[in-house]
C-alpha cells in the first residue's frame, strides 16, 4: 500500500503546503459534531495538507476544540441552509475536493442547500450519510467525479432496490446503479463493493468491531483526502476502503469491542505503510 500511495503523488524535498491538496468538509448540525471531525482528522492522517470544515456554529465551535489541526468556519443557525451558500462557495474556491453529508440532518432546507451546492460545484466530492438522502429526489446534481458511500439502507433509499444476498448479484446491482447515476459507488459492508458502472472491485479489509459510529465518517475523510490529492474517484474509493478497513483491523487488535473511530484514525498512517 505504501508503494501505491508513493506512486500516486511523489513527495519531493521542495514540497510545500497545498501541494497535496486542500479539502472542504460540509457537515454537522446543532446535534451532531462528531462526523465532520472524524472526516477531517482521517483526511489529514491520509495525507491531505489542509482541511477546512464548514458547520453550524455550535457544531463548528465544538469541532474546533478537538484538535489545533482543525480549521472551522461557523455558519449561523442550527442547520445548513441556502443562506449559507454564498459564504460556502467562497470557501470552496481554493479547495481541491469536498466531503459532504456527515451529521447534516435531513431538514428540507438542508437537503435543498446540498442539492444547490452540488449542482454548482466542480470539485470532486464524497457524498455520504445525510448527503445521500439529500440528493435522492434530485439525482441530476450528481457528476462523474463524485463518490457515493452508502450502507445497505442508504443504497435502498438511493436506488429503490433491496440488495441481493449473493455477492455476484449484489455486485451487478451496484454496477448498474453506478452506471445509471454516472458516479462511483462504494457500498459499505462486510465486503465493500466499489464500482464506477464499468469496473467493479471488492475490498475485504475490515472487522466486525467496526460497527461503532464514526467508522464510515473516517472512510469518507480518507477518500476525500485522496481526491484532494488528485487521485481519480474509482482509485480513491478502492484505496480508501482498503486503508480504512486495515486501520480498523489494527485498532481492533488492541481494543476489540472497545475500538472507537478515533482509535482507527491513529492507525491510518500505519495502514498506508503496510
Amino acid at each position: 500500500m505504501k508503494k501505491i500511495f508513493s506512486s500516486i503523488h511523489k513527495r519531493y524535498k521542495e514540497s510545500r503546503k497545498y501541494d497535496f491538496g486542500s479539502l472542504l468538509i460540509i457537515g454537522g448540525s446543532k446535534v451532531y459534531s462528531g462526523s465532520p471531525a472524524f472526516n477531517a482528522l482521517a483526511a489529514l492522517r491520509a495525507g491531505v495538507d489542509i482541511v477546512e470544515i464548514t458547520a453550524p456554529k455550535r457544531s463548528a465551535d465544538i469541532i474546533a476544540t478537538f484538535s489545533p489541526d482543525l480549521i472551522t468556519h461557523p455558519l449561523s443557525g442550527d442547520y445548513f441552509n441556502s443562506s449559507h451558500l454564498n459564504e460556502l462557495n467562497k470557501i470552496a474556491g481554493n479547495k481541491t475536493a469536498c466531503v459532504i453529508g456527515g451529521g447534516l440532518g435531513r431538514e428540507k432546507e438542508t437537503s435543498k442547500a446540498v442539492q444547490m451546492f452540488l449542482k454548482k460545484t466542480e470539485l470532486p466530492c464524497v457524498v455520504d450519510a445525510d448527503g445521500i438522502h439529500a440528493i435522492v429526489k434530485k439525482k441530476d446534481v450528481l457528476k462523474n467525479n463524485f463518490v457515493l458511500t452508502p450502507h445497505s439502507q442508504e443504497f435502498y433509499v438511493l436506488s429503490g432496490e433491496k440488495l441481493e444476498k449473493e455477492m455476484e448479484k449484489k455486485k451487478k446491482q451496484v454496477k448498474k446503479i453506478a452506471k445509471k447515476l454516472g458516479v462511483v459507488i462504494l457500498l459499505k459492508g462486510g465486503t465493500d463493493i466499489i464500482s464506477d458502472g464499468n469496473q467493479s472491485y471488492l475490498n475485504k479489509t475490515g472487522t466486525p468491531y467496526m460497527t461503532k459510529g464514526g467508522t464510515g465518517d473516517t472512510l469518507a475523510g480518507i477518500i476525500g483526502s485522496l481526491l484532494a490529492q488528485g487521485v481519480k474517484p474509482l482509485e480513491a474509493a478502492c484505496f480508501g476502503a482498503y486503508v480504512n478497513g486495515k486501520a480498523g483491523e489494527l485498532a481492533a487488535e488492541k481494543f476489540e469491542e472497545g475500538v472507537l473511530a478515533s482509535d482507527l484514525i491513529r492507525d491510518v498512517p500505519k495502514a498506508i505503510n503496510l
